[in-house]
């Protein structure tokens, strides 16, 4: 395990942190988003010691860039600044739009992680010199390269940057573990897809990605009933099981891939991966992003715990009963299979909870457990994914919980008028 984040720094006493940030923001109107600028610092150190201390257990030599997974973030100024820092290089964009933008605003290394069928994205893609060559292109099909073509054919734009995904999910007799993304599966489809790419005109493959969902984005602390603890611990046997695979599967990957082309990165992991991923030879660059913000989902991983970076804090405004508090809106469900896990955290003041026929509501979230609660209080609560908070409000507010001061407010892409996804 890591030194954990919550051996330094003001969030190790709720308290006075949250009551810190409820002061410091009291003049703003909810919902009011904050990143505490210490707990930010605090992670963004972690994810780069992480990564430098698993290279170093493993004996291996250097360390690796941290690719900045800007779905986990979605504020501009934050990610341009994470890459003014050692240990991030790059970003993991997750729109072609998205990557567009970035690149015109002066972001020089940018894969969109995901295909793309946007044919207006691909036609100001390669309307601009600069802009294709600072961005690189997902692809597991050729059908997609066919409709890339069918947009602009090779003779009338730039050579467009493509990288290859190849699938490392693990797979058992009736059941996956890990998400549906690329069919391609062994290093033999990728070796075919590479071959494929390298005889298409206006193509140039540099890079390959590989995912390992089930490793990187599934907590592995037992908690809650005893049917989600044993759940929890198959899960545990699974991804000790699934670690090995995916790097043999990666690794075999690769050697056939680099056979075709000059791959310039291979990229691999996750925030929940990083140790593992480290230690693979065959990966040149890790994405994260969701720890930097140290989310509702990633307080049940057990190599680390991230400290509380972003909250956001809705107003009370009744009183149904006098145990009771109802707050305006809360209804910010992360995606996802829908279950509790998805649900804001309830975070300060502590012994808060859910009304089971109501839960975080649209318009209202009733609580129990409020009887200290009065029309007026605030009440802070952690969003169970990453960047899908800044989908909902204009900025977020940069606050300094030891000064008790706002320090920055910074547009999200919403509040610079972008809805990428």
């Amino acid at each position: 395990m890591g030194s954990g984040p919550y051996a330094c720094g003001m969030w190790t006493d709720p308290k006075k942190y949250w009551e810190a940030l409820t002061a410091a923001t009291a003049d703003r109107p909810a919902p009011c988003a904050v990143v505490e600028a210490g707990a930010w610092a605090h992670n963004r150190g972690e994810l780069v010691r992480r990564v430098a201390d698993a290279r170093s257990d493993a004996g291996m030599t250097g360390s690796l860039p941290i690719r900045v997974a800007s779905k986990s973030i979605r504020v501009r100024g934050l990610v341009e600044s994470l890459l003014r820092r050692d240990g991030f290089a790059g970003v993991l964009a997750f729109t072609l739009a998205e990557a567009n933008w970035l690149a015109d605003h002066g972001v020089d290394d940018v894969v969109v992680g995901y295909p793309t069928a946007d044919a207006a994205a691909i036609s100001r893609l390669c309307a601009d010199e600069r802009r294709a060559s600072a961005i690189t292109l997902m692809v597991d099909a050729v059908e997609q390269l066919d409709l890339i073509d069918a947009v602009l054919p090779a003779a009338r734009r730039p050579e467009l940057r493509v990288a290859l995904e190849v699938d490392v999910s693990y797979n058992l007799p009736g059941m996956r573990v890990g998400v549906y993304r690329s069919p391609v599966r062994a290093a033999q489809d990728a070796r075919e897809l590479a071959e494929k790419v390298a005889a298409r005109q206006g193509f140039r493959l540099v890079g390959l990605m590989a995912y390992e969902a089930q490793l990187a984005g599934v907590g592995d602390v037992p908690s809650g009933s005893f049917i989600e603890q044993a759940r929890t611990r198959a899960i545990q046997v699974l991804q000790s099981r699934s670690r090995p695979q995916v790097a043999e599967i990666r690794g075999e990957a690769v050697a056939q891939v680099r056979e075709i082309a000059e791959l310039e990165f291979v990229n691999g992991g996750g925030t929940g991966s990083i140790e593992s991923t480290a230690q693979d030879e065959s990966v040149t660059e890790i994405a994260a992003g969701s720890g930097l913000f140290g989310p509702g989902l990633f307080d049940h991983y057990r190599a680390f715990l991230p400290a509380p970076a972003a909250a956001f804090a809705l107003d009370v405004v009744r009183k149904p009963t006098p145990d009771m508090a109802t707050l305006l809106g809360g209804g910010w469900i992360a995606s996802g299979p829908p279950s509790s896990s998805r649900l804001p955290v309830l975070t300060w003041p502590p012994g808060l909870g859910y009304v089971d026929e109501e839960m975080a509501g649209e318009v209202q979230t009733p609580l129990t457990g409020a009887e200290d609660l009065r029309v007026g209080d605030r009440v802070w609560l952690r969003h169970a994914k990453a960047g899908e908070l800044a989908e909902r409000v204009n900025h977020l507010t940069v606050v300094d919980a030891e000064s008790v001061a706002v320090i920055a407010e910074l547009p999200t892409y919403r509040g610079e008028g972008h809805a990428f996804l």
